[in-house]
């Protein structure tokens, strides 16, 4: 079981924001689900919020502060938070995945950005954006590299990953990137550190042909599910849709091949991919 983070109200201004929040709104004697009701905001989201793991947007500060009688306590404090190094449409995805206990994840079509090699990420970047300057793939370089920091734990968080059969076939980067970048995936199973499967072609069809998906659980905020899209995505915490979407993976995972076979056959695309970079 992965050990609880606590959350150090000193170690950031988000978590700060979240240790005021519960302060005040317990203070106002007010459940979380009768301070989000007015916002429009569900008690679940509340409370991911004073746990840290979702960012507290600028217009809900304001709202904070009304109902609170903060006098712009939330407002000047988010402000503080400054602009996230993601995405848009990643970045409370990301942010919530660096506080995350457990994270499952099936992967369609390619490796999950916490297993990306530089070179396989930087490949990815490149496809992504071809006109974009060197030291801008750089920078979505390093920021992708620095969040794989996680995994410098050797236990907390929890990774499982399934992965299509087609991250394994799609050459990205070229033989060499793609023979590196499998040979990390498999020396992170080896080690322990990650639970890897791959869901292969003659499984036929699955619960999961919508997209990639990812689960995160905290311990002390209710479980999201993030979806993935093409320069998209969708963060949900509606816990009966989290629940559905657990259901998806769990039926993605008995599709799958097991740990073992997964990881023989991951050694064995890289193996080949290494041939041909050989052979060039």
């Amino acid at each position: 079981m992965a050990r609880p983070r606590k959350l150090d109200p000193s170690s950031s201004p988000r978590a700060l924001l979240g240790a005021e929040l519960r302060h005040r709104r317990e203070r106002a004697g007010l459940s979380q689900n009768d301070l989000g009701k007015p916002l429009f905001l569900s008690g679940s989201f509340i409370g991911q919020l004073e746990s840290g793991v979702r960012r507290m947007q600028m217009d809900q500060a304001a709202e904070f502060d009304k109902a609170l009688s903060a006098e712009g306590f939330f407002v000047r404090n988010c402000a503080a938070l400054g602009r996230s190094k993601y995405p848009d449409h990643f970045a409370e995805a990301a942010e919530a995945e660096a506080r995350a206990t457990e994270i499952k994840e099936y992967a369609p079509q390619l490796i999950p950005g916490l297993l990306q090699t530089e070179a396989y990420a930087r490949a990815v970047f490149r496809e992504y954006q071809p006109t974009a300057t060197d030291s801008a793939i750089d920078e979505l370089v390093a920021a992708r590299l620095e969040r794989a920091r996680i995994l410098a734990d050797p236990t907390d968080p929890l990774l499982w990953i399934v992965l299509d059969e087609a991250v394994l076939r799609r050459q990205v980067g070229g033989p060499e990137t793609m023979a590196a970048a499998l040979r990390h995936v498999a020396s992170l199973a080896q080690q322990r550190r990650i639970i890897t499967q791959v869901l292969p072609f003659n499984a036929g069809g699955h619960s999961a042909m919508g997209g990639g998906l990812k689960l995160m659980a905290f311990s002390d905020a209710p479980a999201l599910a993030y979806l993935d899209g093409l320069g998209a995505g969708q963060l949900l915490d509606d816990p009966g849709t989290v629940k559905g979407y657990q259901l998806t993976y769990d039926l993605v995972v008995a599709s799958a091949l097991s740990p073992a076979a997964s990881l023989a056959l991951i050694q064995s695309v890289a193996e080949d991919y290494e041939h041909e970079a050989q052979e060039h």
